[in-house]
């Protein structure tokens, strides 16, 4: 009787409730790239990530890699309608939104969010959660080979609505880091940072792969990495051009800063390891490409060409000497360099806003002199992207660390012995490439 009497109030309620906004603001030409935005995030997972990530693991665990990015697109789409969304981009708290779209309770055609008063509040919603989505496919990464399928899915239902949900929140959702001035344009806090350094932390819990320093583990195809990687590519427009959230200059500037950013970062990845290794290789390149657009996210809505150019020089620099030197120097096995490309990237990608941002791409009747970094004279934006950086690291490492010590008191965290050398595919799935 008390089920039936929530339902029948959750119905009531959304043919009662009042849209966040006026309908009347929804824009047909806005509607239509945010659209199309959604379809290129969700691209950049399916089978964008699955085909990078499987491309670089051995021929054993091919399918087991690509099970986790199944996995992560159906779970975390379900909960994301279900309380996630809700809880992130609803509400005024400074902590966490609200509960005010559970089950998108109220939702219809013609909500609109005050976040986003241009387009149907449940696009909003759907282009949200492909972000959701790439965020808990891509911790996986790094404790690829050995993590237990089981352990995976109870882990990202955790670190959702624990890490990402809250941080999403703080950033994007009214919290306290918005409101300090913390700025992430699409996802260089709330995506790459949060992925690497819990996907780092998830690599020390766990520990190196069997045989990991003495046996090779090299890529088994890195045919399919080079095709993921190119849908990563196409795909960051809508992740980075998208987050403009209208189909406007600021979305065109912010794909003109991705595409440039990947460049030239791919070109200087490939021109060290040239130099240092006589060689430049494949991986080399798109290892580097990746690592340009992970680190232009941060900045691609509030710096100019030159500056997305030079910020993908740094990127390529600075991530090739995280996953050369200061990986080998540590002697975390870092299985697919999630936080030498995405932690990293998105460290220096965040703090680099505070230095490159220019005030006239983000010029709004709340903020009539936009964002504006260092070297326009804002020193406070330097200290909040610092201080927002110094937040979502601390969080996400301590938080990471409690749900994987909560999880493994389940069920446990790495495969045995034997099945991680007989692998991923047959000892978790029961299936295998011939």
């Amino acid at each position: 009787m008390k089920l039936t009497s929530f339902v029948f109030s959750v119905l009531l309620t959304s043919f009662v409730n009042p849209a966040f906004a006026d309908s009347s603001k929804i824009d047909a030409a806005d509607t239509a790239w945010m659209i199309t935005a959604t379809a290129l995030v969700l691209m950049m997972t399916l089978p964008g990530l699955a085909l990078f990530y499987c491309g670089m693991v051995r021929k054993k665990n091919i399918l087991a890699t690509m099970a986790q990015s199944l996995a992560a697109t159906s779970l975390v789409s379900v909960l994301w309608v279900a309380l996630g969304y809700s809880l992130a981009f609803t509400g005024n708290g400074s902590l966490i939104g609200s509960l005010d779209r559970v089950f998108l309770n109220g939702m219809d055609l013609n909500s609109i969010s005050p976040l986003a008063p241009n387009i149907p509040e449940s696009l909003f919603m759907i282009y949200q959660m492909t972000f959701a989505v790439i965020t808990v496919a891509l911790v996986a990464g790094s404790v690829a080979d050995r993590l237990r399928f089981s352990a995976f899915i109870l882990f990202s239902v955790l670190w959702l609505f624990v890490v990402y949900v809250p941080l999403a929140h703080w950033i994007w959702g009214g919290g306290f880091l918005g409101t300090y001035g913390t700025v992430d344009f699409a996802g260089g806090l709330v995506v790459h940072i949060s992925a690497g350094v819990s996907g780092l932390v998830a690599a020390l819990v766990i520990g190196n792969r069997k045989g990991y320093g003495k046996e090779n583990f090299g890529p088994h195809d890195l045919t399919l990495a080079v095709i993921g990687t190119g849908l990563l590519w196409v795909g960051w427009f809508g992740f980075n051009g998208g987050s403009a959230l209208s189909a406007g200059p600021r979305a065109v500037m912010a794909i003109v800063a991705t595409h440039l950013s990947a460049c030239s970062a791919a070109f200087v990845w490939m021109m060290l390891e040239w130099w240092i290794r006589k060689k430049p290789s494949v991986l080399g390149i798109i290892s580097g490409a990746v690592a340009g657009l992970g680190t232009i996210t941060p900045a691609s809505g509030y710096v100019m060409p030159a500056e997305a150019l030079l910020i993908g020089v740094i990127a390529g620099a600075v991530c090739f000497w995280a996953c050369t030197w200061l990986k080998t120097k540590c002697g975390y096995d870092d299985s697919l360099d999630v936080f030498g490309v995405h932690g990293i990237g998105g460290i220096t990608g965040s703090l680099l806003v505070g230095i490159f941002a220019a005030g006239s791409l983000s010029i709004t009747p709340e903020l009539p002199q936009g964002v504006q970094g260092y070297l326009e004279g804002n020193t406070h934006q330097l200290v909040a992207q610092v201080y927002g950086v110094f937040v979502t690291m601390t969080w996400c490492g301590a938080m990471t660390f409690v749900l994987l010590k909560l999880v493994g008191l389940f069920v446990p965290l790495r495969v045995s012995a034997e099945d991680e050398q007989e692998g991923l595919d047959l000892s978790q799935h029961g299936e295998a490439l011939h």
